[in-house]
């Protein structure tokens, strides 16, 4: 597969994150963990039923520990601390910060051998965090206040492993993409006892609930990780980090058709920011082409 190639499988991850908002808005009250576990559980299924059809394909999860501790430990880590993050500061807040990971990988991905950071990178990416910003905030002011800064510190945390994820990943290329079954599949037993410890258990309500929860396992928390595993591996690291902020931006697009959100100019020019940063940052890959 070539770089190209790569660079848009794992773009196809962001386009499933889009619908990660309305799906779990429709999976009702079911606790955030929960669903994690539910959904992580489907996911790492649908990969390790996929091998009946492949034999010797579940000798993929004999990887070294280290490998094991990147994967689980970002599908994990992220997931819990972004959790945890909106339960100790203020949603708004805590997703911005949360937002730096896109950001922080085109950083992070110039460290790594053969790395360099590239102005048209970093421009990219900036531009899109100012998208996003947009997006999350609505245009309004935000209020950094002392009082959340454990939720603040915790929503970093979940940018800093989800973008040291995605780059370590690129470190551990000939670990096959096969293996995320495993990550996904212990992330669920992770996530399931986190939330007995922590939340009150409420199972999806009615057929349309149990739906929306397969539908995120089976598509942006399933399909959605192999991609991305795939695309960070073998793609362009750093345009898929920039082009990661159209995820915010399709998902409320998403909500808008769905009218669950309304549309405004502020939407728009987050649009136009999110747009031009991606193509900025895949300038290399539009002008080779």
């Amino acid at each position: 597969m070539t770089r190209g190639a790569a660079t848009l499988v794992g773009f196809g991850a962001v386009l499933l994150w889009a619908t990660l908002a309305l799906m779990t808005a429709a999976s009702g009250a079911v606790p955030p963990l929960l669903v994690n576990a539910l959904c992580f559980a489907i996911g790492g299924a649908i990969g390790a039923m996929s091998w009946l059809f492949r034999p010797g394909a579940a000798r993929a999860l004999r990887q070294p520990l280290a490998v094991w501790a990147v994967g689980v430990g970002g599908l994990f880590g992220y997931h819990f601390l972004y959790f945890s993050a909106l339960r100790a500061a203020p949603p708004v807040e805590a997703s911005l910060i949360a937002y730096l990971w896109p950001l922080l990988i085109v950083l992070f991905a110039a460290l790594g051998p053969g790395g360099r950071l590239r102005a048209h990178h970093l421009l990219g990416a900036l531009l899109g965090f100012a998208g996003a910003a947009l997006i999350v905030t609505g245009g309004g002011a935000v209020a950094f206040r002392a009082e959340y800064a454990a939720g603040y510190a915790l929503a970093f945390a979940a940018a800093f492993v989800w973008s040291g994820y995605s780059v370590l990943s690129r470190r551990f290329a000939t670990a096959p993409t096969d293996a995320v079954a495993g990550f996904c599949l212990a992330t669920a037993a992770l996530s399931l006892l986190a939330h007995l410890a922590l939340e009150e258990t409420v199972w999806p309500a009615g057929a349309v609930e149990w739906l929306a929860v397969i539908g995120l396992g089976a598509g942006p928390v399933g399909l959605a990780f192999y991609l991305w595993d795939r695309g960070v591996k073998q793609g362009d690291i750093q345009t898929l980090g920039a082009a990661a902020y159209a995820a915010p931006l399709l998902s409320t697009l998403v909500l808008v058709a769905a009218g669950r959100a309304a549309a405004t100019w502020t939407l728009a020019l987050a649009c136009l920011l999110i747009t031009f940063g991606a193509l900025i940052a895949a300038k290399d890959m539009i002008l080779r082409r």
